[in-house]
């Protein structure tokens, strides 16, 4: 009985309302006739923000109003964590998807709420500090999809392969930009209200609201009732708040992401001011300015004159790569943008061309220090947030014991989370490599006495274990190959080696071209 007053009363209030100069009824009872037409499944996109809380509510409402015998498929309800967001955007999410699974199941609806997460390979802590990645910019935006389209891709394809055909429902407006709408206009069908999707196989995208605007989104959230229980008021206060918007939900590279002040990671460095992060600071969440402060350092270090403070010289291939520059040309492409050309430039002055590579071991370690002493002020002050978990601090441990460039064979990592917090950790046994601190040392003594680089050295050793004690010693010599094939020593003295190595392949290519002109002249 209380069930079948609460859909009566819910129906009541969305009665008398109209959205975008439409009854609200017409859209809902569209919703309920897309739903009632197939068996596909539906996965509902939700970023936390007003759109994607704005469809959720109007399908949830749709939902409400079926027969329980018409409700006869899932509608999955997923959340994409990257595991750096906003600490209070993260409390909301948590706390509006255990609602709703909570109503969900007291209304007998067949939804669900869940919850992804990037892969512990892939997350932005085990790049940027395990592997040394530079915080992501734009024109190296490696995070989106690590951390966000593959692991919304890998729900909705899991559910394509288990059901034939997937419907997502988004809560993308075209009024959003123009980006948006030039996207959303790539996915959109004349015939239907879905569109095919491009990169998804067997997924169909739904937008409700492709026509509000972000005035009507409010009106909705705040004149209809939140059919889960309760009220938009924390989204509101947290709008009010930070006076900016969410990030979308991502489920591919089409799809804007963040980086016009939005709602999102709080690490996001593609933008050269977090406007939200210092909207939620100045309205009195001031706990969240040690974010704020170590954001702005790791932007810092992405500003082209503090490359080579805070960047080796070499990649992880253990190369020195160098570039010849970017520069624009006259010509432009069908869009009217101007195109930019890599140019070839002279050979002297390699020092100027360095294309930078992975961040040196010694700020890694600093900033994962700093990150953990972040995290334990926030606990002890009452704010139980994971800046970053265990399983990832396992991760950037072996990354690091494993370095291509500056093995951690003092094995700090252990040693840094103890200074930070008295709690025993099971560490995963040490099975990258066969070095202690005091072989380090003695071996960097060896080094600088025969003036032979020490990482040299020791990753000869590290080829010669990798193979003792296996019955055939297959590719030893091709391993021993590459690790002599590397740039070893200090920049100024690679430099001076491939100047060399270029000048003669220069001559050596002319000489060659000399001589097939010979031939052609003796020929005649």
């Amino acid at each position: 009985m209380a069930s079948k007053f609460i859909y009566k009363t819910h129906q009541a209030m969305l009665d008398d309302l109209s959205i975008a100069e439409q009854p609200l009824t017409e859209l809902i009872n569209k919703i309920k006739d897309i739903y009632l037409t197939d068996k596909r499944p539906w996965i509902v996109g939700f970023s936390g923000g007003k759109d994607s809380t704005c469809i959720l509510s109007l399908i949830y409402s749709a939902l409400l109003q079926l027969k329980p015998a018409e409700r006869h498929k899932p509608v999955y309800v997923v959340s994409s964590d990257t595991l750096v967001e906003t600490p209070v955007v993260v409390d909301l999410i948590d706390h509006t998807l255990n609602k709703i699974n909570i109503q969900a199941k007291s209304n007998k609806l067949p939804l669900s709420a869940h919850k992804v997460y990037p892969e512990i390979e892939k997350t932005f802590w085990t790049s940027l500090l395990g592997r040394g990645y530079p915080a992501p910019t734009k024109g190296f935006r490696w995070c989106t999809e690590r951390m966000k389209i593959d692991p919304v891709s890998r729900f909705i394809t899991g559910k394509a392969s288990e059901f034939g055909e997937v419907i997502v429902a988004l809560g993308s407006r075209s009024q959003e930009s123009a980006t948006r709408a030039q996207a959303i206009n790539k996915h959109k069908r004349k015939d239907s209200d879905l569109g095919k999707h491009d990169s998804l196989p067997n997924a169909f995208t739904y937008m409700p609201i492709v026509d509000w605007s972000a005035d009507d989104v409010w009106q909705y959230l705040m004149s209809a009732p939140c059919p889960w229980d309760g009220d938009n008021q924390l989204l509101f206060d947290l709008y009010k708040g930070s006076n900016q918007g969410e990030c979308p939900l991502v489920i591919d590279k089409s799809t804007p992401s963040c980086g016009n002040s939005r709602f999102g990671c709080w690490t996001c460095t593609v933008v050269s001011k977090d406007k939200a992060l210092h909207g939620l600071i100045e309205s009195g969440a001031t706990w969240m300015e040690p974010l704020l402060k170590f954001r702005n350092l790791l932007y810092k270090t992405t500003k082209p004159e503090n490359k080579e403070k805070y960047r080796n010289f070499k990649r992880r291939t253990g190369k020195v790569h160098y570039w010849s520059g970017v520069e624009d040309t006259n010509k432009k492409d069908k869009n009217g943008k101007v195109i930019r050309e890599r140019k070839k430039g002279k050979i002297e002055n390699l020092e100027s061309k360095v294309s930078y590579g992975p961040y040196w071991m010694k700020y890694r370690q600093e900033w994962l220090k700093e990150i953990l002493q972040m995290e334990k002020t926030l606990k002890d002050s009452g704010h139980e947030f994971e800046l970053i978990s265990i399983d990832e601090l396992q991760a950037i441990r072996q990354q690091w014991l494993r370095d291509p460039n500056e093995p951690d064979w003092a094995d700090s990592l252990p040693r840094i989370y103890s200074e930070v917090y008295d709690t025993h950790v099971d560490w995963i046994e040490n099975d990258a490599g066969a070095f202690t601190e005091p072989d380090a040392l003695l071996l960097g003594e060896l080094g600088e006495k025969y003036n032979i680089p020490a990482e040299l050295i020791m990753k000869l050793i590290e080829v010669e274990l990798s193979v003792t004690g296996l019955g055939k010693r297959t590719g030893v010599l091709k391993k021993i190959e590459t690790v002599l094939r590397k740039d070893w020593g200090e920049l100024e003295e690679i430099n001076t080696r491939n100047l060399e190595t270029k000048k003669s392949d220069l001559w050596e290519n002319t000489l060659n071209e000399l001589k097939e002109e010979y031939e052609e002249v003796r020929a005649l």
